[in-house]
């Protein structure tokens, strides 16, 4: 028997859970996803199981299982039939590119977001800022790694250009390919227990930390993994492995764009720290800070005591959330109309039954 606790099991999850155990399912995690196959593990070892029918027509995309989330299951010979997915502790999302605004969930109940850049051509603070400001409106704490510090004169520079963003969040300097500041973070930030996931542009090292921590190159050598028995570690699909450290990590695919999904009734201003100080000094509580009087945020703008290119970078972040809030309103008042309908439907049929 495997204790679910070093997979991230807790209370949380426990409280949602007695009532299909009561039905004599089993809890599960998601380690991997593999076309309609998702990989689970559970206190019996690995399995295999796939969606029934009922979660995969009620559910919306993002309501169905991804990898981190724990989910209640009826164990067969073969694979398992997943029923449903317990209620998360967070989702890691992002809109799905493009022009459609429908969210899609990366990961879920996550710990620790590390966003990887490498110094040596991917480094760009305002991409930084932008997956911040959506890592942090998901509830969870994010962490910037600055990786290939080896190929450049002075990392710490790069470091203190990030800081000065204004998050106060942790910003590491690292070599995926070498030791240094890899095994201060691997002791210090990879907890056992807890769950991380990786996200950043192609070709920034996040495979490369991956087989690191790993001890043993999974793409190069084809090793099968004892947490998920994958036998090859690629960058096309999302899985969590569980570290000989005994934290839970996951490496996502690179991403080309991270648009945000805050919801409509969150102004978002608290994730632009930087402008949220300067915002107090405004003339009107409820200024957008880009053509009222008396704004301060323009004014620092117009003295360079606020970066241009931050400014810029909150202007764009809060044009794509009115948009994607705009569409979400519409998105709900169409859920609605469409509920009212079936109701009507539904009840006009019981009144026409004989």
């Amino acid at each position: 028997m495997t204790s679910l606790n070093q997979y991230g099991w807790s209370t949380h999850f426990e409280q949602y859970f007695h009532s299909y155990q009561a039905q004599g399912l089993e809890a599960g995690r998601v380690t991997a996803i593999e076309g309609f196959r998702h990989k689970l593990i559970t206190a019996n070892g690995t399995a295999d199981a796939m969606l029934s029918g009922a979660l995969m027509n009620s559910a919306d995309n993002w309501d169905l299982p991804k990898v981190g989330d724990w989910v209640a299951f009826k164990s067969y010979d073969s694979e398992g039939i997943i029923i449903s997915v317990l209620p998360r502790l967070n989702e890691l999302s992002r809109k799905l590119p493009g022009r459609t605004t429908e969210k899609q969930v990366i990961a879920t109940n996550i710990d620790t977001a590390f966003i990887v850049q490498g110094l040596d051509r991917d480094f760009n603070p305002m991409r930084l800022q932008r997956y911040i400001v959506q890592i942090m409106q998901c509830n969870i704490r994010p962490v910037v790694l600055l990786n290939k510090q080896d190929l450049v004169p002075d990392p710490e520079s790069y470091r203190q250009e990030v800081m000065a963003l204004g998050y106060g969040c942790l910003v590491l300097l690292l070599s995926a390919t070498g030791q240094a500041g890899l095994q201060q973070w691997a002791s210090e930030q990879l907890l056992p227990g807890n769950t991380y996931v990786l996200i950043g542009s192609s070709g920034v090292g996040k495979s490369t930390l991956v087989n690191a921590l790993l001890g043993y190159h999974l793409q190069e050598e084809g090793a099968v993994s004892s947490f998920n028995h994958k036998g090859r570690h690629t960058t096309v699909s999302r899985n969590l492995v569980m570290l000989p450290s005994g934290a839970m990590l996951i490496d996502s695919p690179g991403m080309r764009e991270f648009g945000v999904t805050l919801e409509a009734d969150d102004k978002g201003m608290h994730y632009h720290p930087l402008l949220a100080a300067l915002s107090a000094g405004c003339r009107f509580h409820d200024c957008t800070h880009q053509h009222e009087p008396g704004c301060a945020v323009v004014a620092a703008v117009r003295e360079g005591t606020l970066p241009p290119e931050v400014y810029e970078s909150y202007l764009k972040i809060s044009r794509e959330q009115a948009h994607y809030q705009t569409d979400s309103i519409e998105r709900k008042r169409v859920e609605r109309q469409f509920g009212k309908m079936a109701k009507q439907v539904a009840h006009y049929r019981k009144q026409r039954k004989y």
